[in-house]
């Protein structure tokens, strides 16, 4: 690495699989962007022998990163305005909607555009090791980084606009006015038509008409799949979440879509 040059790396850990972003911030580049997807959900145990595979048998791994940063995407979480909070409680918070053990260590993040924290479960054996390796590093749940991406979003709009993060057998979808979060949730899918429905069932709760609410797409989806062809079939305002972010990609490392990867590149700001 040049003299003076800084780089940042962001690790997004899901059961699923894993990804790699190192951005050069001397030239504003992203050098590397790598996903790898599992055949199926793995433990924690095989998720870390599979991290500690990528990690020790790439070069670029191996070099002084001015940050670290280790994004956690599971259902374990959930948010808590800071009015009601105490940190003597975080498995209370997150016994109602997420199946804990008692072994499991709980942790939060402060989420300020919207007064709140997100209490979530991190893996101890990923901290470690990443503290072994990187040394001293930070940690977050995927979801902090997106809902706070989009209420910079939304503080442009005055009327409630709905934002679906995409995953793989998975998405996170948001409601949010202004700087005003409505609404947030993850849900599990497996067909185009339970995609569908979750999105739709959202509207109906939420009191929203799908000729007039604006849906924001991010993630592993495009126009050409039927992710997005069936949910233009049923409302009529959708777009792709353009990202914060003004990076570079390096020649190879550019992604099919500029929504592609919206936690992980706005994971740096």
């Amino acid at each position: 690495m040049k003299p003076n040059t800084i780089k940042d790396l962001s690790i997004q850990i899901r059961l699923s699989g894993l990804s790699f972003c190192i951005l050069n911030r001397t030239t504003n580049t992203i050098e590397r962007l790598q996903h790898i997807q599992l055949e199926k959900k793995a433990t924690p145990f095989e998720l870390l022998n599979q991290l500690k595979t990528i990690i020790e048998s790439n070069a670029d791994f191996n070099q002084v990163f001015d940050s670290v940063l280790c994004i956690y995407q599971n259902e374990l979480s959930t948010l808590v305005p800071n009015s009601l909070f105490n940190d003597n409680h975080l498995a209370d918070y997150l016994k109602f909607n997420a199946k804990i053990l008692k072994t499991d260590f709980i942790d939060y993040d402060t989420i300020s555009l919207n007064n709140s924290v997100n209490v979530y479960v991190p893996l101890v054996n990923v901290n470690n090791y990443l503290f072994d390796t990187f040394g001293s590093f930070i940690y977050k749940h995927a979801s902090t980084i997106l809902i706070s991406s989009v209420l910079q979003h939304a503080s442009k709009h005055k009327d409630i606009e709905l934002y679906v993060n995409v995953g793989n057998l998975h998405f996170e979808m948001l409601a949010a006015k202004d700087n005003d979060l409505k609404f947030y949730n993850t849900f599990d899918y497996i067909t185009k038509e339970d995609f569908i429905y979750y999105i739709l069932f959202s509207i109906e709760q939420l009191q929203l008409n799908p000729e007039t609410v604006k849906i924001h797409l991010s993630g592993q989806i495009d126009k050409d799949d039927d992710l997005f062809k069936i949910v233009y079939k049923y409302v009529r305002f959708v777009d792709f979440l353009e990202p914060i972010h003004s990076y570079q990609f390096s020649t190879k490392k550019q992604p099919k879509g500029k929504h592609t990867n919206f936690i992980l590149l706005n994971s740096f700001n």
